[in-house]
């Protein structure tokens, strides 16, 4: 979907003078654009904007760093242009960062709204029990999607979350795609973009985050994890691999059945 630069610059009152796109992820990335005032910002477009703006904002009121949603319309929304500076303890920064994020912010698991990553979908109706959301959204919805083999191994997996997952974590704020080329580091902060948000056990992003980066011993010393987490782990790689999986082929096979057999499964 392309920007409506007329529209956002009437929204900014100020005229769109450049629109480059940035570098990103695969399933949707954002531009950079320079306004006629001297304004720099970011902006995306996509049917899911309203609710990616609202999540942003959610991360923003919850006092972790986050750009400041500056216009929203059904189809984009703009924000604050981070610049990206050196930061000499990134992990700490970022530790600090999902300490803000990850304080206990609702009485029920899942979201207001569902969401999707590409054309997979993400369920976020609320429930009051972590285990059975997360079995049910997270891992289930998966099986009709995915090998034979793959699918009942993650249904022997699902009859057993209740013995692998409590039942009734804090339920914080997730970013829920949690990787590093969704924070931007700045000064002595680290900032956070293109959220999937919901409300879980934050063990879960730490997970996301250990698909494609190495967070060092400090990092994990700072978010104080609770006795377990790394057995839980598996559990919550899950969730991603899966998604990549049916987004992405087979490459990713492996990962899945790696953390399945992790589990026992």
């Amino acid at each position: 979907m392309r920007l409506d630069l007329a529209a956002i610059g009437k929204a900014l009152g100020s005229e769109v003078t450049d629109c480059t796109p940035l570098a990103g992820g695969d399933l949707g990335g954002a531009s950079r654009i320079r306004l006629a005032d001297g304004r720099n910002i970011v902006a995306k477009a996509g049917p899911l904007s309203v609710i990616e703006a609202g999540m942003l904002e959610a991360i923003r009121a919850a006092g972790a760093p986050c750009p400041a949603i500056l216009a929203c319309d059904k189809d984009w929304f703009a924000m604050e242009w981070i610049e990206p500076e050196h930061t000499d303890d990134r992990w700490g920064a970022l530790a600090d960062t999902l300490a803000m994020l990850n304080e206990p912010a609702s009485p029920q698991y899942g979201w207001h709204h569902d969401y999707a990553f590409g054309a997979v979908p993400i369920a976020n109706g609320r429930q009051s029990n972590w285990a059975a959301f997360w079995a049910d959204n997270r891992l289930l919805c998966h099986v009709a999607f995915v090998a034979p083999a793959i699918g009942r191994r993650i249904e022997y997996v699902s009859a057993r979350i209740p013995d692998l997952l409590p039942s009734a974590p804090s339920p914080s704020l997730l970013h829920g795609d949690l990787w590093s080329g969704n924070v931007i580091f700045s000064g002595d902060r680290a900032w956070l973009i293109d959220p999937a948000s919901y409300y879980g056990h934050r063990e879960v992003d730490w997970a996301m985050l250990t698909l494609f980066d190495h967070p060092p011993d400090h990092f994990f010393e700072r978010v104080e994890p609770e006795a377990g987490w790394r057995e839980r782990q598996p559990v919550y790689r899950l969730w991603p691999l899966l998604v990549h999986l049916r987004l992405f082929g087979d490459s990713y096979r492996g990962a899945v059945e790696r953390e399945l057999a992790a589990l026992g499964f």
